[in-house]
C-alpha cells in the first residue's frame, strides 16, 4: 500500500521540500525517511535520514546519495548529540508515532538555536472534514496513525516559534508548518 500512499503524497513532499532547499545548505535530519524516493529533491544539505524499519531503510538506499546517511533509530529516542542539526523535517511521521511530545522534544534537543522545523501533516480542521476524521477514529489505531490532530495538543509544540503556515489543497487539510527554535 506505501507506494500508492506515496504517489497520492508527493506532490505535498515536493511544496515542503522546495521550502526546505530555499534554506541556506546546513545539516538536517529527517525523521520517518520512509522509503527514501524523495531523496533526490534535496539539494545541498547534508541529510541525516532515520527510520525505525529496517525494511524501508534498504528501499531509501535506492535513492541515496553521497550526501545522505541513513541510520535505523527512533525519533522519539535520537542518538544524536544536543544541537547538532539546522533543520529537521517531519512529513507525515508526527501523527504515526507513538508518543508526538516526546517527538518533539527531542527534535528541540537536537536542533540548533535558531534551527528549523518542517512539519508536513494532515491536521483536523475547523470544518467538515473533522467529521471525517471522528468517524476514522474506530479504526485509526488498528492502522497506527492519529485521525484527529492539532498540533496544538502537544505541549512541545509551544517551545518552537510559528513562522509559516501553509495550506495544502483541498480544503486545506494537509498543512505545512515552519517552527523555530528559540
Amino acid at each position: 500500500m506505501y507506494p500508492l500512499v506515496d504517489v497520492f503524497l508527493k506532490p505535498q513532499k515536493r511544496r515542503l521540500i522546495s521550502q526546505v532547499n530555499a534554506q541556506p545548505v546546513g545539516q538536517l535530519l529527517e525523521v520517518g525517511v520512509g522509503n527514501g524516493s524523495h531523496l533526490p529533491l534535496y539539494h545541498g544539505h547534508h541529510i541525516s535520514g532515520i527510520d525505525t524499519s529496517e525494511g524501508m531503510l534498504a528501499v531509501a538506499a535506492r535513492h541515496q546519495q553521497f550526501n545522505v546517511r541513513l541510520l535505523q533509530m527512533n525519533g522519539e529516542a535520537l542518538l544524536f548529540r544536543d544541537n547538532q542539526f539546522d533543520y529537521v523535517v517531519l512529513s507525515h511521521v508526527i501523527a504515526v508515532v507513538d508518543n508526538p511530545d516526546q517527538l518533539l522534544q527531542e527534535v528541540f534537543r537536537v536542533l540548533k538555536p535558531q534551527g528549523k522545523l518542517f512539519i508536513l501533516n494532515h491536521i483536523t480542521p475547523n470544518n467538515w472534514l473533522q467529521y471525517i476524521d471522528r468517524a476514522f477514529l474506530l479504526f485509526s489505531g488498528l492502522l497506527h496513525f492519529k485521525s484527529v490532530f492539532r498540533l496544538g495538543q502537544f505541549p512541545a509544540i509551544s517551545r518552537f516559534n510559528l513562522l509559516q503556515e501553509t495550506s495544502l489543497q483541498p480544503w486545506g487539510y494537509f498543512k505545512i508548518y515552519t517552527y523555530q527554535k528559540p
